[in-house]
């Protein structure tokens, strides 16, 4: 009988062991796999449509936070205005470590959007802004000087109009359809840069002579920021689908 109980207990001291020593292992393991390197694949050299770039990839997006700025307005002629706004925006939430350009990096962006505005009472507006902002240059804090110069981003600035007119001339798509018992037409503008394959996978939408916004063919569906009925957006989405005879 003794030793039954001295055999069992043995047993189970070998158990116990080799549990151990399988997680020590383990352990051991954890901690040779390293981590991803979050710089190295943002400076990594990636490939849009044949064109090599670095940074960002395409496809993901920033989140701001705006402190409250000053903007100011002037009007020169009488449907033109000069605007002036600045302000510090903040990152909504925290940057991964290692993640990002170094600080003292800047940017020249030069911005085509549409601002919707409605006045609330005699003092306050509600407004929204809509659109694209293209790159001219950039100016890394290790360099000190831009990317391109003056008359370099003036020509950057001018293909980036020409190609954006020439899809405003184009035959734009045009879109007809009914939502919960209303009727909308308009059209659809490609955005330039966006189209393959025979299918342009943004487009600037217009509705009933008001302007949406820019909606956009994600593998999860079509998407329109500051549209939050998701069933208008997928009728539409729905019209363009058709359109392409999809």
């Amino acid at each position: 009988m003794l030793m039954a109980v001295a055999k069992a207990s043995s047993k189970r001291v070998a158990v116990k062991r080799k549990a151990a020593l399988a997680k020590r292992k383990k352990a051991a393991t954890a901690k040779t796999v390293q981590k991803p390197d979050i710089a190295a694949s943002y400076n990594s050299v990636k490939d849009f449509g044949g064109r090599q770039y670095t940074g960002m990839q395409v496809g993901r997006s920033h989140k701001w936070y705006y402190d409250k700025g000053t903007w100011t307005e002037t009007k020169i002629t009488p449907d033109l205005w000069r605007v002036s706004y600045a302000v510090t925006k903040r990152r909504a939430g925290k940057a991964p470590k290692g993640s990002g350009v170094p600080v003292g990096t800047a940017y020249q962006w030069y911005i085509l959007a549409h601002q919707r505005v409605e006045k609330l009472n005699d003092d306050d507006y509600s407004t929204s802004l809509i659109g694209l902002k293209y790159k001219l240059a950039h100016k890394r804090a290790s360099k000190g000087k831009w990317s391109a110069g003056t008359v370099a981003q003036r020509r950057h600035l001018i293909m980036f109009l020409r190609e954006w007119l020439r899809e405003l001339e184009k035959e734009t798509i045009s879109l007809t359809l009914e939502y919960k018992g209303v009727v909308y037409k308009g059209e659809a503008v490609p955005v330039p840069e966006t189209c393959a394959n025979g299918m342009c996978q943004q487009m600037d939408i217009t509705l009933n002579n008001e302007h949406l916004g820019i909606i956009r063919w994600l593998k999860s569906g079509w998407k329109l920021d500051q549209q939050k009925d998701q069933g208008f957006v997928k009728a539409i989405g729905a019209a363009i689908m058709a359109y392409y005879g999809k």
